[in-house]
């Protein structure tokens, strides 16, 4: 059996998909620098400490394992902080993706799984992003993962290397069972913020922004649970194995909740009165995005099963409870 490598494994999404991966008897290994994951959540698959832009060791760790795929999660991914620190994303994002590219290639990888984001796409004027939607990120993180894409695009006309780029929305939510979630330190992510105060690790929560042009003057965002994007990079890896083209696919439900309506729920779920403040609008925060992701389905086979913001919420919330009592 062929062994694929998963980078970024011992994080949030890495580790959601490493576990379904193993679950469908997959030979998995996991390459993280644990910066920001955890080697708990490996749940005791192989893992090999460091970097991905260490060429020596990824292209022994290639070598030893006959990897014939890439799954790349590792990257930083926290938008304000690209803003103030872009070189830092350049480097960790993009350079270091250059570099393992280049080892894929001297390795003879086959197939490559590339984790991107709908902040490639800025703010579309519709709000709504489909994969042919023009790409204007609005802040180096989006910057730095489009440029991954560009680059993994050209290996792969340039070689036998064939990808799958999937484009994520807002990810949320734990495995169900609450053996792995979202522990990313000074996370941003609404419904991780909002349920981390539910649980009593925040003592407020805020809304940037209330007078956007929405039906409550609140950003619309499209949330896609965690378990249902990992289930996409194994249709990805399937589709891949039986010889499909390169592809560049967006993941999501197709349609979103307001913050409010997200604070409502977490509200709601958790039984708690939460703390509310009102601040100014974030610079680029574009007033609604959400994906089309027929192309997921049609081609990829890809049909969502926690399509329910209670449900999501609702893992989220134990995750945050089960670890504020750890």
């Amino acid at each position: 059996m062929s062994t694929i490598l998963v980078t970024g494994g011992a994080g949030y999404i890495g580790s959601h998909v490493a576990r379904q991966l193993t679950g469908h008897g997959e030979s998995v290994v996991i390459l993280d620098n644990l910066s920001t994951g955890f080697r708990e959540a490996t749940l005791g698959a192989p893992l090999v400490v460091g970097d991905v832009g260490d060429r020596a060791l990824v292209e022994r760790v290639l070598a030893e394992h006959r990897i014939d795929t890439v799954m790349h999660f590792a990257a930083h991914t926290i938008v304000p902080e690209s803003v103030r620190d872009p070189l830092k994303y350049y480097g960790n994002n993009t350079c270091a993706t250059r570099s393992l590219l280049a080892s894929c290639a001297t390795a003879g990888v086959r197939h490559f799984v590339f984790s991107s984001t709908a902040a490639v796409y800025g703010m579309p004027a519709s709000g709504v992003a489909e994969e042919s939607t023009p790409t204007q990120p609005i802040n180096p993180y989006g910057a730095s993962k489009l440029m991954s894409e560009t680059m993994l695009r050209d290996l792969s006309a340039a070689s036998a290397l064939r990808h799958v780029i999937l484009r994520y929305f807002n990810v949320a939510g734990c495995d169900p069972s609450g053996r792995i979630g979202q522990s990313t330190l000074h996370a941003t992510l609404l419904i991780k913020v909002a349920c981390e105060h539910a649980a009593g690790k925040r003592e407020r929560i805020a809304i940037f922004g209330t007078d956007y042009p929405t039906p409550d003057g609140t950003c619309i965002r499209d949330y896609i649970h965690v378990e249902d994007l990992a289930a996409a990079h194994v249709r990805a890896l399937q589709h891949l194995r039986d010889g499909g083209e390169s592809l560049t696919l967006n993941c999501g439900y197709g349609h979103g909740y307001s913050v409010r309506e997200v604070l409502d729920t977490v509200a709601r779920v958790s039984g708690r009165t939460l703390d509310v403040v009102e601040e100014p609008r974030r610079a680029g925060d574009p007033p609604m995005l959400i994906a089309r992701s027929d192309r997921l389905q049609r081609v990829l086979g890809w049909t969502p099963q926690h399509d329910d913001l209670d449900f999501i919420v609702g893992t989220a919330l134990r995750w945050e409870r089960k670890t504020a009592r750890t």
